[in-house]
């Protein structure tokens, strides 16, 4: 009885861990991609396409965020490892650029993380309807999976949620299915934004919108917060 009640801890445990690490990562990724900012953008390409290509772009797009979100979390630490930079210091970098994007997205009416007008303005003067198949899976890359959708900030915080791996065989393959959970989560969310982007702009309204944008944006910014202090409390241990 005592074993099956150990075993029971220990599940439990692992599920919990496994938990908090899916959630986490929409959590922290969602509010820096905005979707929800970036729908007009996509609305405006897709103008006078069909419901299918509609459908087929956003499901790219999606695809597209997922792979970029998890290279940068199982590969980028070992990136920056390459030029000398260690796990704290990219959890406190990555931390302050999260927390600086959830504090500009509680003031500021844009929204994103990547800022660039120019690539905004030239989305809103595309016209789908006469698109190729080339040319719709090039698009679907770029420039809206990257920059407009994943861009700096998102990369920074994946690698900053993903810069210290487990050791152990098991921890590492319980937290990298996590990962690889959250990370579908979140191009889930991404996905449903998009492809249901007219609908839901119509249903949220200014209001709504502006109300979901600033309370993600406050958690964004605890988020970063919490990472930066994991990074700033590793390099104090090293000091001592």
């Amino acid at each position: 009885m005592g074993e099956d009640e150990g075993e029971t801890a220990v599940i439990s445990v692992v599920f919990l861990v496994f938990l908090k690490t899916a959630v986490l990562v929409p959590i922290t990724l969602l509010p820096i991609m905005n979707p929800l900012g970036n729908a007009p953008i996509f609305l405006r390409m897709t103008q006078g396409a069909d419901e299918a290509t509609t459908r087929k772009l956003a499901r790219r797009v999606a695809v597209n965020c997922c792979l970029l979100i998890l290279g940068a979390i199982f590969v980028g630490s070992y990136v920056l490892a390459f030029f000398g930079l260690s796990l704290p210091i990219v959890r406190l970098a990555g931390g302050l650029l999260v927390a600086a994007t959830g504090w500009q997205l509680l003031h500021d009416e844009g929204g994103s993380d990547k800022g660039d007008g120019a690539i905004r303005s030239s989305l809103s003067e595309t016209d789908s309807s006469n698109w190729s198949e080339a040319e719709l899976r090039q698009r679907s890359f770029y420039p809206i999976s990257f920059p407009l959708t994943v861009g700096p900030g998102t990369i920074a915080a994946s690698i900053a949620l993903g810069a210290h791996q487990p050791g152990r065989v098991l921890d590492w393959v319980i937290s990298g299915t996590a990962y690889v959970s959250g990370a579908l989560v979140t191009a889930l969310g991404v996905y449903l934004t998009y492809r249901y982007a007219r609908r839901l702009l119509r249903f949220m309204g200014e209001m709504g919108t502006t109300v979901v944008m600033r309370l993600s944006a406050f958690i964004l910014l605890c988020i970063g917060f919490e990472i930066m202090w994991t990074g700033l409390s590793a390099l104090i241990e090293e000091l001592k």
